[in-house]
């Protein structure tokens, strides 16, 4: 297996994986139009590969304060066995060395076997409330 950052051939396959993992996603995270905002900005999209095939994707953020990890997923059938571990300390890695020192993100509060993984990777429960506003 092979944590990778996105190349042009692995679009589709990528927007596909989200579709299929997150299928009750709202419009506004519709894969193919996150990931062309998001190669607009950077290519911090990274991609786990097993056999020529995209099996899990990330991606990550960094304003400069802090980092941020969305759209963590992995395809039901190739679940614990480190690959989601594997792209998250990929993704940190590379935020690291921008000079990122810490990494927020955000999952729904009923996603508790997430939490649990996440937990398993240092991160913990911050006391916050999370706010978001539509730009129109």
């Amino acid at each position: 297996m092979k944590i990778r950052k996105i190349e042009k051939g692995d679009k589709e396959s990528l927007i596909q994986l989200w579709k299929k993992v997150f299928p009750d996603d709202p419009p506004h995270n519709e894969p193919s139009s996150v990931l062309e905002a998001k190669l607009k900005v950077d290519d911090l999209i990274f991609v786990a590969e097993l056999d020529e095939t995209i099996v899990g994707g990330c991606i990550a953020g960094y304003d400069g304060h802090r980092g941020w990890l969305y759209a963590v997923a992995v395809l039901p059938e190739y679940r614990r066995v480190g690959i989601g571990k594997k792209l998250v300390q990929a993704a940190m890695e590379s935020l690291k060395e921008l000079g990122c020192i810490k990494v927020n993100l955000q999952i729904r509060s009923t996603n508790t076997e997430v939490a649990a993984f996440y937990k398993s990777l240092g991160y913990s429960v911050e006391d916050r409330l999370s706010m978001g506003a539509f730009l129109k």
